[in-house]
């Protein structure tokens, strides 16, 4: 294969609310942590075991609007994008890194109650433009 592939897909828990950063552009990132558990029956003793695996997600401008207004610790989502690793030297002078999904589409799986007392049980999926069309675009068009 001559190419590369760069995705990732999680179903997970949201460990933490979303945590919004507003720049001077306008522009804005959001970041949340997903859990993703595995499970499975020790066959020496017979108890179950789970394993959780914590991830870091970042969403952009209007997807992190969209995330911060419905997502909160607690809820269900599915989250598509690729890894990214940034590296910064800490205030010790230490080299350190974090990787992330940089997400490019997102599911919210939790049910919740509409303003009418309604629950609404379709899942919302929201694709992300991507950056070469994101310009052509009108800015104030929600993408979904």
């Amino acid at each position: 294969m001559s190419g590369s592939l760069n995705k990732v897909m999680l179903i997970g828990n949201l460990g933490d609310d979303v945590k919004m950063v507003n720049f001077d552009d306008g522009g804005c990132l959001g970041r949340f942590p997903i859990a993703t558990n595995e499970s499975y029956n020790n066959k020496q003793t017979g108890e179950k075991v789970v394993n959780t695996e914590w991830h870091n997600v970042v969403v952009k401008n209007k997807a992190a609007e969209i995330c911060a207004k419905y997502l909160k610790k607690g809820d269900k989502v599915y989250v598509e994008g690729k890894l990214k690793t940034r590296k910064w030297k800490g205030d010790d002078g230490v080299q350190r890194y974090s990787t992330e999904i940089h997400v490019s589409e997102f599911n919210f799986l939790s049910n919740k109650n509409d303003t009418s007392g309604s629950v609404v049980n379709e899942p919302t999926t929201t694709s992300l433009p991507s950056q070469q069309s994101m310009g052509s675009e009108n800015s104030d068009d929600l993408p979904f």
